[in-house]
């Protein structure tokens, strides 16, 4: 009996190890199966995907920059161009200690604290297998030095690189602009323009000017190499390249000769120029003074040097062409007058006996003239020559602020000109409405009587002014300015001219437009506010000066420029065309603080506009007595807090 026992517990035994064994069998072959699916998965569904991964692993794009564009004049003198520099490189993969390497680096060539720091952003920019910059710029005893002890610096080369360069230094650096390096600023840009991969690899992109407007022309496109890597991230070959597309060049319509003179005759003076032919709209001259040197921001300005200029009391950085407003003063009278023509208010035989004030009707208050006693009995000509205020008072009031407003506009006032760079302001044209949305006040009548001599709230840009005055030389017809005359494809040469746009067409009757264009020539003629500029010229000029106040003066008090800080004098506007017959050149220039139009700007735009037409240089000769006519001609407006007197 216990034998059988003893056996059927055995036969149990056997038949629970077998059930043990299937299931463990079962669980292999399930985890077999589950195995085999996976690598079944990844190997034949998911193939294209990890092969791209395997590819991209073993295969780096490296970028290739093109060469940037050049920009030249309009006769093709370079302003800006690429040149050659050594450049010392670091290929972090192939440094067996970076540190150790960079810190006997500079026992041989100099590192600066600026050098490593712009080594490390570049360093985090890129891969471990591209050349990374140390040291740009070096001098040619540097990379002698350097050459000499190369054999110890495993992963460090010496390479030459293109970088931008402006030959003439400070030459219309506001009109060109500059390039600078890459920020994050301009990274968010390009990604919102979907432009960022055509920038891998560029350090630089246009801050200002030209070379901001004109990116994508001077910019070209990026070219490649496919480099195969091994594991550690070493370039093993060169599989595939593209070569890149340089840039396309630019030619403006700037003079560069004619900029240089320019900018040499304010003479350490801060204001000014714009000069523009009338019947195209190209800008031969913008002078901003005073300038900067471009270069200084080509790798990325100094802590010095971006001090001295972003705190200066002259303010270099600024373009006073496009982004200086000033009162017009009296270079607004002459558009004035057209109006008063236009409308039919001021005629000929129209004259008035200047008492050398003006009153409103039932008001005590004056408006003076700056002739105190008056300049007799004045028609609309001799108005525009001897500037007088006391006829466009009253030309105002009867013109009314809308009408007036609505006239000048069509020639560019209270508006940008469109320019074909950033950062121009509109100025101001102001109106009741705008007084009312800007300080909740009505409008009153002594304000309109004070923007008919240009003072007031009124407010112009250089830039602005220099359209105005071409409009008026192009008889009514508006081209829009522009700095950009031709892009030249890199490729072909093909010459893209830019089309010469008409921004308004005002019809003028030509009788009014000879009566104003007479008394502006006669302001440069004996007797009138500029004869000193008119003198010994060989073609006619029509132009007309003007002050712009910087500060008030009392009521009662007389206006004397060398009583008073420099920096608050008067501000110095001549605006001018020339011939007056046949416009080729017209002019606005403003020095600050200068005072007399006539005297401080009249002969910048003088020798401006001799060498445009005639290619010299003449001596301005004054004959005699001349100074003393000029002198006594020279309106100084005095009329203090205009604006507040203007409510009587």
């Amino acid at each position: 009996m216990g034998y059988s026992t003893e056996l059927k517990n055995h036969q149990n035994e056997q038949h629970k190890f077998r059930i043990r064994l299937l299931i463990l069998i079962l669980l292999v072959l399930a985890a077999f199966s589950a195995l085999a699916s996976r690598f079944y998965f990844l190997q034949v569904h998911r193939y294209d995907y990890y092969q791209t991964l395997a590819e991209n692993n073993r295969i780096s794009i490296v970028p290739i920059t093109p060469n940037r564009g050049l920009i030249s004049d309009r006769h093709g003198v370079i302003l800006a161009h690429n040149f050659f520099v050594y450049t010392l490189e670091i290929t972090p993969s192939k440094t067996d200690d970076l540190q150790d390497t960079i810190a006997d680096l500079s026992k041989i060539v100099e590192v600066s604290p600026t050098d490593l720091k712009r080594f490390k952003k570049l360093r985090a920019q890129s891969h471990t297998f591209e050349s990374i910059p140390i040291r740009t710029h070096l001098n040619e005893f540097e990379a002698a030095r350097f050459a000499v002890n190369r054999f110890r610096f495993p992963g460090v080369e010496l390479k030459s690189r293109l970088f931008r360069h402006y030959p003439y230094g400070t030459l219309a650096t506001h009109a060109i602009g500059y390039i600078s390096r890459i920020n994050e600023n301009d990274l968010k840009k390009l990604k919102e323009h979907s432009e960022l991969s055509n920038y891998k690899g560029t350090e630089h992109i246009g801050k200002a000017g030209v070379e901001q407007a004109y990116e994508q022309e001077l910019h070209g496109v990026t070219g490649f190499q496919q480099v195969e890597i091994d594991a550690d991230g070493r370039a093993v070959r060169v599989l595939s390249s593209a070569s890149p597309t340089s840039g396309n060049n630019i030619a403006l319509s700037i003079d560069a000769k004619l900029q240089e003179i320019a900018e040499q005759e304010f003479a350490g003076r801060r204001g000014a120029l714009v000069a523009i032919q009338p019947a195209t709209g190209e800008v031969l001259a913008m002078a901003s003074m005073p300038s900067f040197d471009a270069n200084l921001f080509v790798d990325g300005i100094d802590y010095d040097n971006w001090n001295l200029l972003n705190n200066s009391l002259d303010k270099p950085l600024i373009n006073r062409a496009l982004k200086g407003i000033y009162p017009p003063g009296s270079t607004f009278k002459p558009f004035v007058a057209l109006a008063g023509l236009e409308s039919g208010k001021r005629l000929p035989p129209y004259t008035i006996s200047d008492p050398g004030y003006f009153m409103l009707p039932n008001s005590r208050h004056r408006y003076r003239d700056w002739k105190p006693s008056g300049h007799g009995s004045v028609d609309i000509r001799k108005a525009i020559t001897v500037s007088c205020d006391t006829f466009f008072y009253g030309l105002a009031m009867e013109l009314g602020i809308d009408r007036l407003t609505d006239f000048v506009r069509h020639f560019g006032f209270g508006e940008k000109t469109n320019l074909d760079i950033q950062g121009e302001l509109s100025g101001l044209l102001p109106t009741p409405d705008w007084k009312k949305r800007r300080f909740k006040q009505p409008w009153y009548m002594g304000e309109t009587v004070i923007v008919g001599i240009g003072q007031g709230y009124t407010l112009v840009t250089p830039m602005q002014l220099a359209h105005a005055t071409a409009v008026l030389a192009n008889s009514g017809k508006a081209i829009q300015p522009h700095l950009v005359n031709a892009i030249i494809n890199a490729k072909t040469n093909a010459v893209k001219w830019l089309p010469h746009v008409v921004a308004d067409q005002l019809p003028i009757h030509p009788d009014n437009l000879a009566l104003v264009r007479q008394g502006m020539i006669d302001v440069t003629k004996p007797g009138g506010t500029a004869a000193s500029v008119g003198a010994n010229a060989s073609y006619n000029i029509a132009a007309k000066t003007g002050t712009a106040q910087v500060v008030g003066i009392k009521q009662n008090e007389k206006y004397n420029e060398h009583a008073i800080n420099e920096r608050h004098r008067d501000h110095a506007w001549f605006i001018a065309y020339a011939p007056a017959e046949d416009p080729k050149i017209a002019v606005a220039v403003i020095v600050e603080n200068g005072g007399h139009g006539g005297s401080a700007a009249g002969p910048i735009a003088r020798k401006v506009m001799d060498y445009y037409l005639l290619g010299k240089l003449p001596p301005v000769v004054i004959p005699e007595g001349a100074e003393l006519v000029v002198n006594a001609a020279e309106e100084t407006h005095d009329a203090t807090g205009l604006v507040e007197e203007a409510h009587d």
